[in-house]
């Protein structure tokens, strides 16, 4: 493989100006912290290659290295043994650059934050949604005075080439109608909305697109961010980036896919389903072309027989029609504006937003964390959906987070117990996802990191 084998590059917008504390706080950054930038460093450079194998890319640039150089008026890296593809004629792209110092501030410069006195608590609720915010603010995401025009985008980085198509004409549309878009930043149903979008702007003369991609630590050392990102913000963890998601985003765009779309859709209809959040609109719509409608027949089947046909209420299904999930967008935007009028809430951060501490607490996926998950339809409507957001955060782990494919490596797969008809439902719908290959990308056949007791024969 082609590699560079020394760069230099400085920051051009993100921490192009740092007081002589700030550079001495980078300078200073631990060893574990160091190694989590140096991982999301290499994703980044690797922007364009196609993979969600965290531990075959860091085999493969086992000599990759960066380094904090300080200088007066700030610092410059210094890069070892990069992916050729971040450069063009010998020198570094510069979205890639741009987002290369991206995960230095969020990585470094955020971990200090959280573990100096006076910065970022993250113990309560409260102090998790002030955190969320400055991360956001600092990054330059979250931009007042600008009416609610943000729609997320969620499906699987693994999907189909129609399925990707699909995607890319819903973003055109979205494009045309000049709303601006955010995803996780990957591949797949991550991609395709924004480079659709690009294309439905570019005709409208629409030069300020806005083409949002939230990671966290985990996500973007395995998947690295898309070309078209052209802001790039990294949230410490997945509950924080998950909230970053529905403060930040006005409506709700799902295509297929996985464990991890499956999360997602847990902890969003968790929020909408909450007493203190029934006046606050998230609309949802789940969106696939006609050769992919068993899907979400499968995934309204699930949700309706976990949670109750009420789930069904705040979710719209589409299929096919690209145009029609556009207007519905338009439509559900113009709803958001109308309530943050009528409330008083800020266009830009959904404040009013009531998240449980279940669902903002950081879940760290283990064994005896995954065994002792409760999944049954007797607990608490909460409750459960908590428990199901977070069994499908550790299957996303074991698939294609590097420390959970090692657990899966070291102890075997994790295993899941419940109530039998919840865990029958389950598995019907998990092995769709594996039969439709949308738990890894194509690579040979699929091992699932988890095992599901008490399924009826």
């Amino acid at each position: 493989m082609n590699k560079i084998k020394e760069c230099v590059v400085r920051p051009s917008e993100t921490l192009d100006l740092l007081s002589r504390k700030e550079i001495l706080a980078a300078m200073q950054t631990g060893e574990e912290v160091f190694q989590i930038f140096r991982d999301c460093a290499l994703a980044v450079l690797n922007t364009g290659n196609d993979t969600d194998d965290a531990t075959e890319l860091l085999r493969d640039y086992a000599d990759f290295s960066v380094s904090i150089l300080p200088e007066s008026r700030g610092i410059k890296l210094r890069i070892l043994n990069a992916p050729a593809s971040a450069f063009v004629d010998g020198k570094m792209i510069r979205g890639i650059q741009e987002h290369l110092f991206a995960v230095l501030r969020d990585i470094v410069y955020t971990q200090d934050k959280i573990d100096r006195a006076g910065g970022f608590d993250i113990t309560t609720g409260p102090g998790i949604t002030d955190a969320v915010f400055r991360i956001l603010r600092n990054a330059g995401v979250v931009r007042a005075n600008i009416a609610p025009n943000l729609v997320v985008c969620w499906g699987g980085h693994s999907i189909s080439l129609e399925e990707y198509d699909y995607t890319k004409e819903v973003g055109y549309q979205l494009g045309l109608r000049g709303i601006d878009i955010v995803t996780g930043c990957g591949i797949g149903a991550m991609k395709g909305p924004m480079k659709g979008a690009m294309i439905g702007h570019a005709k409208q003369n629409n030069r300020r697109g806005r083409y949002v991609g939230i990671s966290e630590p985990g996500i973007i050392a395995s998947e690295s961010p898309n070309p078209t990102v052209n802001e790039l913000v990294i949230l410490p963890d997945i509950e924080k980036r998950l909230e970053a998601f529905v403060r930040l985003g006005h409506s709700f765009i799902v295509f297929p896919g996985g464990a991890g779309t499956m999360e997602e859709i847990m902890y969003l209809l968790g929020l909408a389903m909450l007493e203190d959040n029934a006046d606050i609109p998230l609309p949802m719509i789940f969106a696939a072309p006609s050769a992919s409608a068993d899907y979400f027949a499968i995934l309204d089947r699930f949700l309706r027989e976990t949670l109750g046909d009420e789930a069904a209420e705040y979710y719209e299904i589409v299929i096919d029609n690209p145009e029609r999930v556009a207007q519905l967008c338009l439509r559900n935007l113009n709803r958001i504006v109308a309530h943050r009028r009528q409330t008083n809430e800020s266009y830009a951060f959904n404040w009013k937003l009531k998240i449980p501490d279940a669902m903002q607490l950081p879940f760290l996926t283990s064994h005896e964390a995954m065994a002792a998950l409760k999944l049954d339809p007797k607990l608490p409507r909460g409750e459960l959906i908590s428990h199901l957001r977070r069994a499908f955060s550790g299957i996303v782990a074991g698939n294609v987070k590097a420390y959970g494919i090692r657990q899966i490596e070291e102890h075997g797969p994790f295993r899941l117990h419940g109530d039998p008809d919840l865990m029958q439902s389950l598995d019907k719908m998990l092995s769709d996802f594996v039969s439709s290959h949308r738990m890894k990308l194509e690579g040979g056949e699929y091992q699932p990191c988890y095992v599901l007791e008490n399924v009826p024969a």
